[in-house]
């Protein structure tokens, strides 16, 4: 049988989906363990290789290369993985490991760019565009990410950091980003960016759903303003992409993506700082949640 394997490298949980090749909706197997990262790098790699032997078993066969979708990069100069917020894989040669332990090929991309690769090929964008040629995946959620996929395929650049919009500069008042630079997209748009300024300017703490709510009924200025900033902000963002790249499908993922008022209002915003005179702008919410990065990795 041929088929394709991927694994997705996450904080809490491993998980692994086994994709029909000649037909990659059709799941045939899909497990998961946990990762329990506070035991190590080398007890997440044998959580890997169990994964891996307990899929083998109910498939009745092994994999002949296997996608990983990882919470970092792995620099292709040092190859060895950094940014990761599973920090014990930080500085590892998690390629090289992978491959001596399972004795197969092994193919490494940031979560961000199998979530783009996963909505290009299965989920959001081939329902509203019949070809997409360029493809650009954005998480919107504790952190902000981004991934470019160009005729099927990721393009991670020749340094590892293609598609990373969340560490583009955006505004001063995002204030400093744990990357060490001031004023990242992340720094805005993230949903805890989102509601940190909303404490900054009331004193108060609300969740986004209720900030939202304040801002569509009326009643809190400070929720309008914080509302106001985050859509005229990601119009901004919005724009740095469509002007660089002119991707035929922007897609959405992560807990802001759950926001409405992104893919009206938000787009809109976007238009006025796009560079053409009719602005043509494809950007929908993800179709596939959380089960993006592991589809991905699959398809790598």
């Amino acid at each position: 049988m041929n088929n394709l394997w991927g694994i997705d490298l996450g904080g809490t949980k491993i998980e692994c989906a086994v994709l029909d090749a000649n037909n990659i909706t059709n799941v045939r197997v899909r497990r998961r363990v946990p990762t329990e990262a506070d035991k190590g790098y080398k007890h997440i790699l044998s959580q890997i290789e169990k994964l891996v032997k307990m899929v083998t078993e109910e498939l009745g066969e092994g994999p002949q290369k296997i996608g990983f979708a990882t919470p970092g990069t792995l620099d292709p100069v040092t190859q060895t993985m950094r940014g990761c917020n599973t920090v014990v894989m930080n500085d590892q040669p998690m390629q090289k490991d992978l491959e001596a332990l399972l004795g197969i090929p092994c193919m490494i991309a940031n979560d961000a760019n199998c979530f783009a690769l996963a909505e290009a090929a299965l989920g959001a964008a081939p329902k509203v565009h019949e070809n997409p040629q360029v493809v650009f995946g954005i998480i919107m959620g504790t952190g902000v990410g981004g991934g470019v996929v160009i005729n099927g395929k990721v393009w991670g650049g020749r340094q590892g950091i293609g598609g990373e919009w969340g560490h583009i500069f955006l505004d001063n008042s995002g204030g400093p980003c744990y990357c060490g630079n001031h004023g990242c997209v992340e720094t805005v748009l993230s949903g805890p960016s989102l509601q940190r300024f909303y404490k900054e300017e009331s004193g108060s703490s609300l969740s986004m759903p209720d900030i939202l709510a304040r801002y569509q009924d009326g009643s809190d200025p400070l929720a309008t303003a914080t509302v106001e900033r985050m859509l005229n902000m990601f119009g901004k963002a919005i724009s740095i992409i469509t002007n660089l790249l002119d991707p035929d499908v922007i897609v959405i993922g992560g807990g802001v993506s759950n926001i409405d008022l992104l893919y009206t209002e938000g787009v809109e915003r976007a238009r006025k700082h796009v560079f053409t005179p009719k602005p043509d702008l494809l950007i929908v919410k993800n179709e596939l949640g959380d089960s993006a990065g592991v589809f991905g990795a699959a398809l790598l």
